[in-house]
């Protein structure tokens, strides 16, 4: 365990701060109407489907876990059935990628939540959280858990907050910038300084 103070992050790694949150039940949800023009469904994912969803939905954020996989581990994945996938399609193309995982514990993971920018601001992401505490809680489970960190928006461990999960432990994460490694764009999250 490192020390108080200062640390290096050698040059091509980028490091987050990881807050990992919980609900033990169900908290109230206030009834909401998806939004005009968006309705929500599941889905059965292809490789192609999951990849441009997930790079859709998350490049801004530097989103780059699932994009390591080769296409055997992650489409053992996408047909595992303890796993569920839903979506917001708007104008005919999908926006958003929610992603459960039910684990054999009783645990049920919020693996992915996120909009495209056609639907950040739009209500969306309130609509959609309902639907996945809803799916969740429909299952005999004990906890949903999720984790965010610092290089995803500013809003969303308020917004979890509010969704009624409570930070229970937090962590230092440190890997390889997907920027230079050729997962993700160079030019992706222009915010995040690029330190090759």
């Amino acid at each position: 365990m490192p020390g108080n103070g200062f640390h290096d992050i050698p040059l091509g790694k980028f490091a987050v701060v990881v807050t990992h949150l919980e609900m033990r039940s169900p908290p109230p949800v206030r009834a909401l109407d998806a939004p005009e023009g968006v309705s929500f469904r599941q889905v059965t994912p292809t490789l192609d489907w999951y990849r441009d969803i997930f790079r859709r939905v998350g490049t801004d954020w530097l989103w780059f876990g699932r994009l390591k996989l080769d296409d055997a581990t992650l489409g053992e994945m996408l047909k595992d059935p303890a796993r569920q996938f839903y979506t917001l399609t708007r104008d005919g193309a999908d926006e958003a990628l929610l992603e459960l995982y039910f684990k054999p514990d009783g645990d049920c993971e919020l693996a992915y939540f996120g909009l495209t920018a056609k639907l950040i601001g739009s209500g969306a992401g309130r609509y959609l959280m309902n639907q996945a505490i809803r799916l969740a809680w429909e299952k005999p489970i004990s906890r949903l858990h999720l984790n965010t960190c610092t290089h995803d928006s500013p809003q969303a461990l308020g917004f979890y907050e509010r969704s009624g999960f409570t930070p229970y432990a937090r962590q230092i994460e440190i890997d390889d910038d997907p920027r230079l490694t050729g997962l993700l764009p160079r030019d992706a999250a222009p915010r995040i300084p690029l330190l090759a």
